[in-house]
C-alpha cells in the first residue's frame, strides 16, 4: 500500500513558531525522508470560511501567506503537491456523503469542537459549517487516501472522529477508504506550545503568537515580554520551571550547539533548569537565551520567506498546478465511493444494466421443475453411462 500524507493549515493569518514546531518542521523532515510516495499540504480556505463567512477577504489575503509560510520552511514543490481546498470540489460532495455517517451527538462530543466553540463564543449560534468541519476533515484526508496525518495534539478527537467516519463506511458499503494514523511531534514541549502570555495554546485570534515572518526585533520584544514563573520575583528566588513558558520553548527550540555559542555556562538545559530551580538564575538573562536561539532558527525561514516574496507569480503557478493535481486524485476517490454507494448510474450504463436485472421475468414454473427433476437423476444416468461403455442415455430420455 501506497504511503500518503495529507497535512495542511486554515488561511487566517501567517503561520507562527507553533506551527512550525507542531507540525511543519516535521512535515519537511518526513518530505525528504524518503519513505512516503505522495505528500499532499492543504491551505484549507473553505474550512476557514466556516467561521468567517462574513470577512472572506480575510481569507483570500491570506492564501498567498500561508503558501509563502509553506515554500519558507522548506516545503520542496518538487515533493509535494500544495494545493487550495476550495479547488477540489470532489471534497464537498465526499462531506455530504459523510453527514449521513455522523450523528449530531457525536459531533458535540467531540472536543476539539467543544474547545472551539467555547473559544469563539458561539454558544447557540454555531454555524453548521463550522460544526461539522470534523466531516469535512475527515472528507479532506480520505480524498487522498491518506495514510498518515502529521498533526498537533489538539488534532487526536479529530482523526479519531475520521476513523470512526472509515470504519462506518466500509462496514455499509464495502472496504473502500484508507484508514489513517496521526503522527506527533517526538518532542513533547512541540504538542502543543503555549502562547508567550502564558494561556494553554498559541492562538492567531488571542494576539499571543511569534509568526516565522516576524522580523528580528519583534521576535525579541515579544520574549523579553513573555510570562514567566509570577513567584520568581528575585534572581536568588527559587523558580519553578513547569509551566513556565519559557523554558517549554527552550524545550522545542535549544539544542546542545546553541549553549556551546550562546551561553557557554552551561552545558545543556537540564543544567540552566536545575540553576533556575534553586535559585540564583534570573528570567532576564534566560530569555536573552532564548531570543539567541529564536533568531538562528527563524533568521534563515524568514531570507528564504522574504526571496519567495519576489517570486508571487510563480508561487501561484505552484498552487495552480498542486491544486489540479489534488483534484485528479480526489476524483478517483469520489468516482470508488460512488461506486461503492451504486449511485454511480451512468458509468459503464449501470443504472439501465439494473433495471434490467430487476425486471427480467422470471423462469416459467413448470420448466423449474424439468430442470429440478433433470439435475436428480443426472448422477444415476452418469453411473448408467458409464457401465454399459458410454451410450448416450440423455437421447432417450
Amino acid at each position: 500500500m501506497k504511503q500518503i500524507i495529507l497535512t495542511g493549515d486554515r488561511p487566517t493569518g501567517r503561520l507562527h513558531v507553533g506551527h512550525y514546531v507542531g507540525s511543519l518542521k516535521e512535515r519537511v523532515r518526513l518530505q525528504n525522508s524518503g519513505k512516503f510516495d505522495e505528500i499532499y499540504i492543504m491551505i484549507a480556505d473553505a474550512q476557514a470560511l466556516t467561521d468567517n463567512a462574513d470577512n472572506p477577504e480575510k481569507v483570500r489575503q491570506n492564501i498567498l501567506q500561508v503558501a509563502l509560510d509553506y515554500l519558507a520552511v522548506g516545503i520542496d514543490p518538487a515533493k509535494a503537491h500544495i494545493f487550495i481546498q476550495s479547488m477540489v470540489p470532489e471534497l464537498t460532495e465526499l462531506s455530504f456523503y459523510y453527514m449521513n455517517l455522523v450523528t449530531v451527538s457525536r459531533l458535540q462530543r467531540n472536543p476539539t469542537v467543544k474547545a472551539e466553540i467555547q473559544q469563539k463564543n458561539f454558544e447557540t449560534s454555531i454555524p453548521v459549517g463550522f460544526f461539522t468541519y470534523p466531516i469535512s476533515q475527515a472528507a479532506d484526508i480520505t480524498a487522498f487516501r491518506a495514510t498518515t496525518v502529521p498533526a498537533g495534539e489538539d488534532q487526536m478527537p479529530m482523526l479519531e472522529q475520521c476513523r470512526e467516519i472509515v470504519h462506518k463506511f466500509n462496514a455499509v458499503y464495502g472496504e473502500t477508504l484508507t484508514e489513517p494514523e496521526i503522527l506527533l511531534p517526538s518532542n513533547h514541549a512541540c504538542l502543543r506550545l503555549p502562547g508567550i502570555d502564558g494561556k494553554a495554546k498559541m492562538s492567531k485570534s488571542l494576539g499571543n503568537c511569534i509568526y516565522l515572518s516576524d522580523e528580528p526585533e519583534d521576535i525579541k520584544k515579544k520574549i523579553m515580554s513573555m510570562y514567566t514563573d509570577p513567584n520568581h520575583l528575585r534572581v536568588q528566588d527559587p523558580g519553578k520551571v513547569e509551566g513556565n513558558p519559557v523554558f517549554t520553548y527552550l524545550d522545542a527550540f535549544s539544542r546542545p550547539e546553541h549553549f556551546a555559542e550562546f551561553l557557554p555556562e552551561y552545558q545543556n538545559l537540564d543544567e540552566l533548569k536545575a540553576h533556575y530551580q534553586r535559585g540564583g538564575l534570573g528570567d532576564v538573562k534566560i530569555k536573552k537565551f532564548l531570543n539567541a536561539v529564536m533568531q538562528a532558527e527563524l533568521e534563515p525561514i524568514r531570507t528564504r520567506r522574504k526571496e519567495w516574496e519576489q517570486r508571487l507569480p510563480e508561487v501561484v503557478e505552484i498552487l495552480k498546478e498542486g491544486s489540479a493535481v489534488a483534484e485528479q486524485t480526489a476524483a478517483a476517490t469520489l468516482a470508488d465511493v460512488r461506486k461503492s454507494m451504486r449511485i454511480d448510474y451512468f458509468t459503464d450504463n449501470n443504472l439501465l444494466k439494473q433495471q434490467i436485472v430487476e425486471t427480467k421475468p422470471p423462469v416459467p414454473m413448470r420448466l423449474c421443475w424439468v430442470q429440478a427433476v433433470f439435475a436428480w437423476l443426472q448422477p444415476l444416468v452418469d453411473k448408467i453411462q458409464a457401465a454399459i461403455g458410454g451410450c448416450q442415455l440423455e437421447n432417450l430420455l
